[in-house]
């Protein structure tokens, strides 16, 4: 489906590239569709009963019966179902893989092997092929076979140590979402190679050396100035472990604000407190606890918009703390563009769009999230198939038939 826009059109950057699919849950399918933002032909082939992340969702948020883990990192995409077991497929396989430039995959290592869809058997069919995996540990090593999932690799990698007094996860799938990003960026790097040396590139990725890739600001701290695990314990409103005081987060009596980088003095100046300017003298790294816990009982009667009027005139870099509520109508976001609602069979449901713009635009939401299959017969007739040969090939059970067409909310078609 094509969505019906006015809006003026963002560059589509790897307009030209075809991006073959073997992805499920999030790493994979939100690097591809990185890509398919920009404009890459994104071909999502998938299992004829559907990808993971069709099947389930994060607090059981369905709408329509649509998964909106789905939704979240398959737009602009096309689908293609088959049973990569199946004899019958191999004939499409072939002719999907000749007619690629990437091919994208985040199945565990040995999967794609035994599919005989791994790195040598693809470049036998093409042999400039980019061919980009993503695993949890990396595709041989002590790890390899353990199961690669945000919360464990966020554990792995020493992020939960990390991130609070005591060890705290992230409230979102951080890892997951970096690794992406950092997965579309070598396929465009290798893509950009592609097209002035004519030879393709194997990547590999890792939710492991993402979610270290996270941290390399604090892990080059900790292990160049030789500290120890106790630089953890911390004054629970402190947010890093190597940060000076007040850097962290603090309860007012009516909402939670955020206070960076700023001197002591400064603030003690702001908030009119004699306490708080008795600390300005200490050391703000190694008497942390003390001026954060000193400034957290000052702040606990002050309100958000008493702060903010004696904060912005002393120049404190400091923000409310917004929770999604906030989010959502907060006018910076707004302004940005960063979310944008999409017709589901009738309802509605509210996706973040691409992260950065080009020419002042954000890339414009081509195709809705695909049904199973949904494109499936228009890929083979573009790879040559005939109509009888397609119907062959529904019939054998090889391929899946596309679903029945969709009313959307906005009168649009899929």
């Amino acid at each position: 489906m094509t969505t019906k826009s006015s809006e003026p059109k963002a560059p589509r950057l790897l307009e030209g590239m075809t991006v073959l699919s073997f992805c499920h849950y999030l790493q994979g399918p939100a690097a591809a569709q990185y890509l398919a933002d920009l404009g890459a032909d994104v071909i999502k082939v998938e299992p004829k009963k559907g990808a993971f992340e069709r099947h389930w969702a994060g607090a059981s948020t369905f709408v329509e019966d649509v998964s909106v883990f789905f939704l979240c990192a398959n737009r602009n995409k096309r689908s293609i179902a088959l049973d990569l077991k199946h004899p019958d497929s191999t004939q499409i396989l072939h002719r999907l893989i000749a007619s690629a430039d990437v091919l994208v995959e985040n199945y565990r290592p040995g999967v794609m092997d035994r599919l005989n869809l791994g790195y040598e058997a693809v470049r036998r069919i093409k042999p400039d092929i980019i061919y980009a995996s993503a695993t949890g540990f990396g595709a041989d090593g002590p790890f390899k076979d353990r199961p690669g999932q945000d919360l464990l690799i966020q554990a792995r990698s020493g992020l939960i140590a990390a991130s609070g007094a005591r060890p705290t996860v992230t409230g979102c799938a951080a890892v997951d979402q970096h690794g992406a990003a950092l997965l579309a960026m070598g396929i465009a790097a290798a893509y950009a190679s592609k097209l002035t040396t004519g030879k393709g590139t194997r990547i590999e990725g890792s939710l492991f050396n993402a979610g270290i890739d996270l941290q390399a600001e604090s892990l080059t701290l900790y292990y160049s100035g030789k500290q120890s695990r106790e630089r953890f314990t911390r004054d629970p409103h402190l947010g890093t472990w190597f940060h000076e005081a007040p850097y962290g987060v603090y309860e007012l009596t009516d909402a939670f604000v955020a206070i960076s980088l700023n001197p002591v003095q400064k603030i003690a100046d702001a908030l009119g407190s004699e306490e708080l300017a008795a600390l300005a003298g200490n050391d703000a790294y190694n008497d942390r606890d003390l001026i954060a816990s000193t400034l957290a009982n000052i702040l606990s009667e002050w309100s958000f918009a008493d702060l903010e009027r004696a904060f912005e005139p002393a120049g404190i870099w400091y923000e409310r703390v917004n929770d999604y509520d906030d989010l959502l109508v907060d006018p910076q976001a707004v302004h940005n563009q960063i979310f944008r609602k999409i017709p589901v069979r009738g309802d509605e449901a509210t996706i973040v769009n691409h992260p950065l713009k080009y020419d002042g635009l954000v890339p414009e939401l081509r195709l809705m999230p695909p049904e199973i299959g949904q494109h499936g017969e228009e890929i083979l007739e573009t790879l040559g198939f005939s109509q009888e040969e397609i119907a062959r090939l529904v019939e054998s059970g090889a391929l899946a038939q596309p679903p029945k067409t969709a009313e959307y909310k906005d009168g649009t078609t899929q």
